[in-house]
């Protein structure tokens, strides 16, 4: 399913590439969890707001199938879809090179809820994402 929801431009910055003049593997997370976080406040929902009230969304499981890479110069267009399957929030995620099309990586981010230190239903993020699910 691409049913996207969100979609953020990410610039490639020369100090993410590796000596082999590409994106270094690690860096495509901090590309999919900046893309998540730009969601959760397109959604009316900062992190900063949720951990004021009370609970974190915390990443349980991360699965990254690398396609083709991203170079210095380019632009990726990071696109998600979420869904939630019980107390988890699946985030479906795909990364394109902007001038070509290719996609650069697909992952799939399962997130849960932390409240009051054990693992909770995420009700609050539920009905922040509502609309989307």
């Amino acid at each position: 399913m691409n049913d996207y929801i969100f979609t953020l431009e990410i610039a490639v910055r020369d100090y993410e590439l590796d000596s082999e003049g590409i994106v270094n593997n690690a860096n495509y997370l901090h590309y999919l969890e900046h893309t998540r976080h730009a969601f959760c406040r397109h959604a009316g929902y900062s992190f900063a707001q949720m951990q004021a009230d009370g609970f974190t969304p915390v990443v349980s499981r991360i699965e990254v199938d690398y396609k083709s890479p991203l170079r210095s110069g380019d632009v990726a267009l990071s696109r998600l879809w979420v869904e939630a399957r019980g107390a988890r929030f699946i985030f479906h995620q795909h990364l394109y090179n902007q001038a070509t099309g290719a996609l650069a990586v697909a992952a799939v981010v399962t997130i849960v809820c932390i409240e009051d230190g054990r693992l909770g239903r995420g009700e609050q993020l539920r009905q922040a994402f509502a609309q989307w699910l």
